[in-house]
């Protein structure tokens, strides 16, 4: 017991020497980007590294803050019985259950409950990995009111057809996950033996107990996470900078055009690899008021534009907080299996309704 609590006292304690050693990298790869790429004023620092890198350190920071006044109020035998079917389907169990309903609310914070869990050998590894793959799902309706008022009112019904396709293939994904977890021999073996509820007999109700808890792990976390989180976004801005990206793209979307879609499609394609969320959807709804492309082609188009620019926005904008959140190679390996899957999926549903529309 006492060589437990000396292990999660060291768990809990701020690296501080990693995060000198993370702000020295983080500067240096700024020193070396400023240095190849001519455009990187004190303008652009401000506005494209700063403020989004502080804005995103924030939701971080609010999200692990939420995510462990719900472990320790107790909150989550409550949002456990939510989802309880599903997850005991599924056999992932009822701590499962609970990240999945607070990820409709914030992901930082499922993922945060969901790596104290695992650290606290509440569930094993494979649960942890199938579990943030069933999260995509309410990951999915948690931006879905801000797409979808941008993309249909630009490309009309074209836009409900490509939602419409979004969320079967994330549905699909969903319901094949859940059905591994029930066929699993090892997670059944699991779900057979554990009773356990979640947060019984762990948590502390008092607000005194739930802000000691949060002074003893919130700072640690908040410091253990920007270790990685800085030189990681800091190199993504840089090479983005660099103009590597938009390199990429061009390429990516030349070789997709050529071989796959029509060349009045190109435009659309492109631009759905642009930066801006908004700017592919603006080029396919002109197009299509146009008579330049049909419905269905700009469905397609808007597909193909999604599935292709997955390595790049992964890379640009989930890759920091999957790292920091998680271990590297364990965020890595989440962010990896959980986009491949989301394009599979894609590209199969896309594919039923390129013969089928």
């Amino acid at each position: 017991m006492h060589l437990n609590n000396m292990a999660a006292s060291r768990k809990h304690k701020p690296k501080y020497r990693a995060l000198f050693v993370s702000i020295s990298v983080s500067l240096l790869i700024l020193i070396i980007g400023m240095v190849w790429a001519q455009d990187l004023n004190t303008h652009k620092l401000l506005s494209k590294l700063l403020w989004p890198l502080s804005r995103l350190m924030l939701f971080i920071c609010i999200g692990l803050l939420a995510g462990q006044i719900i472990e320790a109020s107790g909150w989550t035998r409550f949002l456990a019985a939510i989802a309880a079917p599903l997850f005991k389907f599924g056999n992932l169990g009822k701590h499962c259950s609970a990240a999945f309903t607070t990820a409709f609310f914030s992901g930082v914070a499922a993922n945060a409950m969901l790596l104290e869990f695992y650290e606290e050998n509440k569930i094993n590894r494979m649960q942890l990995y199938l579990s943030n793959l069933v999260n995509q799902l309410p990951a999915y309706f948690l931006h879905l009111p801000t797409t979808f008022f941008i993309v249909v009112p630009l490309v009309g019904k074209a836009g409900i057809l490509y939602f419409a396709i979004t969320l079967t293939a994330t549905l699909l994904r969903t319901v094949a996950f859940l059905l591994f977890g029930h066929l699993h021999p090892v997670l059944r073996s699991i779900s057979d033996t554990d009773h356990t509820q979640p947060g019984m007999g762990q948590t502390n109700k008092h607000a005194s107990g739930i802000w000691q808890g949060i002074r003893q792990k919130l700072p640690a976390r908040i410091i253990n996470i920007a270790v990685y989180v800085l030189p990681v976004y800091v190199l993504v801005f840089v090479l983005n900078s660099m103009g590597l990206f938009k390199l990429a793209n061009q390429l990516l979307s030349q070789y997709v055009v050529t071989s796959i879609m029509p060349m009045e499609s190109l435009s659309v394609v492109i631009l759905s690899f642009a930066a801006e969320f908004t700017s592919g959807f603006a080029a396919a709804g002109a197009l299509m008021d146009a008579g330049i492309l049909t419905v269905k082609q700009t469905v397609l188009a808007l597909l193909i534009g999604n599935v292709t620019a997955f390595p790049i926005r992964a890379l640009r904008h989930q890759l920091p907080r999957y790292i920091g959140i998680f271990s590297p190679k364990t965020g890595t390996q989440l962010l990896l299996m959980g986009q491949s899957f989301r394009v599979i999926s894609l590209i199969i549903v896309g594919y039923l309704y390129y013969y089928a529309g």
